[in-house]
């Protein structure tokens, strides 16, 4: 996966590269991916990078040239570098203030600002004067090096340790663990300090393995990140690969769907017993839990009150739809992409009949949509489509609009070219429960007995 495309780059947008492990590499590569793609690109830096840098820069120019000058540089070589003075080894950018004067009189199409220093060092805690990102910034990438793991965490290998070990106590020497890493970029006074209200924030884990087990600790990282409503997403990878971004880990949300009348049973479905004193939906919200679904929420409506102490026994939310009986699934679909929280990208939309839900076709469905396969993923048996099906955000508004007579089928035939398909090993995906025999037919399947 491109650069731009894990973080979502737009033009207009104005971006800020802090924390350490890469930030002026991750410029570089983004700026010139996006100059490839035709953009026109200007960067600088708030703080200070070193002369030898401006070697990687297709053209740079002080700031004291003219803005005919500027223009004309994008124009030729489309990535254009601007500093405000050479000293010392060091080249100086502008202050922030200098910043709404280069948007306004610069035809660029995005600025890329190194808003950060830490001496090459693969992880950092700010000084009281850092970071320094303009209040103008729209996508704030705070980025570590996964290098860092195992590392002492002392001022040899961590720049600023102390402020760490000062805000955590995780003691000076101590060799640095994953979680260390995730605290420190998801705080807000450290990792997220100086970061704009208005501005999006994708975080960026660099020197990331492409397999194996640090690529595995690596997504413990964004998860453990993740837990701030405040970033949007993780992006895993290495800079310098042709493609360097394996995955970018978002919120992932659960719509399950509770609320019918289950005329056919004779009672609601999801409160029928299936295995260890659990009833259906406890057993389908386990499921999702042991694959790491961040926030999920059920749909009620028939026989509320027990289905919500269903899920309340396991701290999961519950949202009632006052249209249950006459709306079908559409009506609870729409109920439950409303109470999901704003910070989630993309929701599974979990049938709460089917109790053969497995952990990791869930896993591999979210992994997959992780990956950048497609914004909406489905997992296939047999080429046959089945749930839960995953839907990114950008589809729901039309969802939403979607008439009473409608159904979510609608807005994926619509949008046929953007599913992925997951395809698995087992029939789980299409099996729900429809009458009294399907049910004790799943229950012999699943050895439970009648």
């Amino acid at each position: 996966m491109k650069l731009q495309r894990a973080f979502d780059v737009v033009p207009g947008d104005v971006i800020a590269l802090v924390g350490a492990g890469g930030k002026t590499s991750t410029l570089v590569a983004l700026g010139y991916e996006l100059a490839e793609a035709g953009l026109r690109v200007l960067a600088t830096t708030t703080t200070r990078i070193g002369a030898d840098q401006l070697g990687l820069m297709p053209y740079a120019l002080p700031l004291g040239r003219s803005m005919a000058d500027i223009s004309a540089a994008l124009g030729q070589h489309r990535f254009v570098f601007l500093y405000e003075s050479l000293r010392s080894g060091k080249v100086f950018g502008p202050t922030c203030e200098v910043i709404p004067r280069l948007l306004d009189s610069i035809d660029s199409d995005v600025l890329l600002i190194e808003a950060d220093g830490a001496r090459g060092l693969p992880l950092k805690a700010p000084r009281p004067h850092e970071p320094v990102i303009p209040r103008e910034t729209t996508l704030v990438i705070p980025i570590a090096s996964l290098t860092v793991l195992g590392q002492p965490l002392d001022e040899a290998h961590v720049y600023n340790a102390a402020a760490i070990d000062e805000r955590y106590g995780f003691g000076l020497g101590n060799r640095i663990k994953s979680p260390w890493v995730a605290q420190v970029l998801r705080d807000d006074s450290l990792g997220l300090k100086g970061t704009p209200e208005q501005a999006r924030v994708i975080a960026f884990l660099n020197q990331t393995p492409l397999q194996g087990y640090l690529r595995a600790r690596a997504r413990l990282i964004a998860q453990f990140i993740l837990r701030s409503p405040r970033v949007q997403g993780v992006a895993l990878g290495s800079v310098r690969a042709a493609d360097p971004i394996y995955e970018v880990q978002r919120h992932v949300g659960a719509v399950v769907l509770a609320a019918g009348l289950s005329r056919r049973m004779g009672q609601p479905k999801v409160l029928l017993p299936w295995s260890d004193n659990k009833t259906i939906l406890g057993h389908i919200l386990e499921q999702l839990m042991l694959a790491r679904v961040q926030h999920i929420v059920v749909v009620t409506g028939h026989r509320a009150d027990e289905v919500k102490a269903q899920a309340d026994c396991l701290g999961v939310s519950t949202v009632f739809n006052p249209d249950f009986a006459a709306g079908e699934m559409l009506s609870s679909l729409k109920v439950g992409l409303q109470a999901l929280p704003p910070q989630v990208s993309g929701a599974l939309m979990v049938l709460g009949d089917q109790p053969h839900i497995q952990p990791r076709v869930v896993t591999e469905v979210m992994t997959a949509y992780a990956e950048g396969a497609g914004h909406i993923v489905a997992p296939s048996y047999q080429m046959r489509r089945g749930h839960p099906i995953l839907i990114d955000r950008r589809y729901w508004n039309e969802i939403l609009a979607l008439p009473p007579d409608g159904a979510p089928r609608d807005v994926l035939n619509r949008h046929s070219d953007q599913i992925a398909y997951v395809t698995v090993d087992t029939d789980s995906v299409l099996r729900d429960i429809d009458t009294p025999e399907d049910y004790r037919q799943e229950r012999r399947s699943a050895g439970l007995g009648r």
